[in-house]
């Protein structure tokens, strides 16, 4: 029972990020609208019924039933458009009717409003701040996320305390790990350091991290340190003197340093005979920011790789083909993982609450990059839209030709349809997939 309701908790836990995240998303788009002097109608957060709604100003705000979404409602979205020629075609006739029909709510939304308050008849940047405003709220809210992982919680990895002390050092090419009597003590040992003790300086150089005190070492053979560490709360000096040793070379990212064969680099370095602890390591906020690069480039080719990943997941649905766990999932996928991550056994109660955060962060940087896409409905296509209307101005104003106004992306339409189409259809599919053949992140 009590896994059960962990489960739930952290069901609803997902459930609350996700509606803040989407309700900074259009507060995103609501800010830099009335900044500009756009009228924005409605504020929602949630699809379906409006369960509450408040009226301040000309602005309706309110919660719908549904919270798996949200909208911002602007007025003039759309320009008006040359009236359109009946078609005989019905896909055609269908497709014009989608246009107009585009046009007709645009107009509406302008009923008792100046025209100056449209938002085609904004500066194009300023369309682009506006449209722009709600991915980078997301990419916002996700580095604050990662932030109160990095320097609040810390990450995975190696603390300045000994976590082990060897017996002896033995060559990388040993045949055993096993130390016999003819293995000399390890300078460690020898020295009387424990595991536990917290490595504060060596010869007088100040050791925040594990990297320092390893670096220090292997550059120090046959050089006797005296580390400074702390035991008990009280600090102890040992004199270690590290042992020259054959080891494999790294590069600073932990890959083997390789030479022009392929074959493993070896080098003679200092070894003392300690390994690390292993716990949450606090760093800066800056450090965030490549963490940051790599989640948003990793979204990226998972965009890139999306029609691939959409197969993939279907055959695993419709199929005993496995579920590959780096492929898109639903919301309802991700809420799973959420509960599987509250209800663990497996974990403290820190790891759980850094792990719930990192995907809530993880949702927002998807969000920010999903956005993007230069596709309408999505923010990217409107984005794209007044950049080519920049351009076409710009480019009418060197050949010396008239304004040829703002451009009319209602007429993009019928483009819009297919893409609502295929996301409804991908959404249908992985939540069919997410409850039929679910992702387990803890196996």
């Amino acid at each position: 029972m009590t896994t059960f309701l962990l489960f739930i908790g952290g069901v609803l836990i997902f459930l609350v990020g996700l509606a803040i995240s989407v309700g900074l998303h259009e507060l995103g788009h609501l800010l830099p609208a009335k900044l500009f002097g756009v009228r924005v109608r409605q504020y929602m957060i949630g699809f379906g019924p409006t369960i509450v709604s408040k009226k301040f100003g000309d602005t309706e705000y309110g919660i719908k039933a549904i919270p798996l979404g949200g909208f911002v409602s602007l007025s003039g979205m759309f320009p008006p458009g040359k009236e359109l020629r009946p078609a005989k075609n019905p896909v055609t006739r269908f497709f014009r009717r989608l246009i107009q029909d585009a046009r007709d709510a645009s107009s509406e939304s302008m009923q008792g409003t100046d025209e100056s308050r449209a938002l085609y008849r904004l500066p194009v940047y300023k369309r682009i701040i506006v449209m722009a405003g709600g991915p980078v709220m997301n990419l916002i809210l996700a580095f604050v996320l990662l932030a109160v992982v990095v320097s609040g919680f810390g990450l995975a990895g190696a603390t300045t305390t000994v976590g082990a002390v060897a017996e002896c050092v033995l060559p990388v090419t040993a045949k055993s790990s096993e130390c016999t009597a003819s293995d000399a003590a390890s300078p460690a040992s020898v020295a009387g350091l424990k595991p536990g003790d917290t490595i504060v300086a060596i010869d007088g150089t100040t050791i925040t991290e594990w990297t320092q005190a390893t670096a220090i070492t292997h550059a120090s053979a046959g050089k006797t340190l005296n580390y400074v560490v702390l035991r008990d709360g009280k600090e102890l000096t040992l004199a270690i003197t590290p042992q020259l040793t054959t080891r494999y070379d790294f590069n600073a990212d932990g890959t083997p340093v390789l030479d022009a064969a392929g074959s493993p680099v070896l080098v003679e370095m200092g070894i003392a005979g300690i390994s690390p602890e292993v716990g949450r390591v606090v760093a800066p906020i800056s450090d965030v920011f490549p963490l940051m690069g790599d989640a948003v480039a990793q979204t990226g080719q998972m965009i890139l790789q999306l029609p691939q990943k959409i197969v993939g997941v279907g055959e695993a649905a419709f199929s005993s083909a496995p579920r590959d766990i780096t492929g898109p999932v639903s919301v309802v996928g991700v809420g799973r993982v959420a509960g599987e991550i509250a209800s663990t056994d497996v974990a403290s109660t820190t790891d759980k609450l850094v792990a719930l955060i990192g995907v809530l962060a993880s949702l927002n940087i998807a969000l920010f990059a999903f956005n993007l896409i230069p596709l309408l409905p999505l923010d990217g296509g409107h984005i794209a839209g007044a950049i080519w209307e920049a351009i076409r101005r710009g480019w009418a104003k060197l050949r010396h030709k008239a304004d040829p106004g703002p451009v009319d992306i209602s007429r993009l339409m019928p483009l819009t349809f297919v893409v609502v189409t295929l996301l409804f259809a991908m959404s249908a599919l992985l939540i069919y997939a997410d409850i039929v053949k679910p992702i387990s992140v803890l196996g």
